[in-house]
């Protein structure tokens, strides 16, 4: 058994090569080798979001508080809210984040495949965003 106490890792911003506006990232848990799964609590302030992203064992998100917004490549932006959990399959492209007026956070777990738990691409655009 493993005990991490709560306030033992430090909070990291969002890296602006990965996120739009104000991120704040609170590493939870690193599942040890052999498994592969790893979790964060990720803030973002009112009009943050993520870049478009995969994952290549898919992602859950569960939304602890305020309202944000999620969209699959191809699909419409959906409103996300406290205690909704939402999938992204493997290798699907999306994004997610806050809505322009309220702040949003989620608890998000994915696993890593050979090491590599997410590729990043391109930022959404304000147009993407806006709906």
């Amino acid at each position: 058994m493993d005990i991490t106490r709560n306030g033992s890792r430090p909070s990291a911003k969002g890296p602006e090569d990965y996120f739009t506006g104000q991120v704040r990232i609170d590493r939870l848990f690193e599942a040890p080798n052999p498994a592969r799964v790893a979790g964060a609590s990720v803030t973002f302030e009112p009009g943050a979001r993520t870049a478009w992203h995969t994952h290549p064992l898919g992602q859950t998100l569960i939304v602890t508080a305020g309202c944000g917004w999620a969209q699959r490549e191809g699909g419409p932006v959906e409103e996300i809210r406290p205690g909704d959990v939402v999938w992204f399959a493997p290798g699907e492209r999306h994004w997610h984040g806050a809505t322009p007026s309220t702040a949003m956070t989620h608890i998000a777990i994915q696993e890593a495949l050979d090491g590599k738990l997410v590729e990043w691409l391109e930022h959404v655009s304000d147009a993407q965003y806006r709906r």
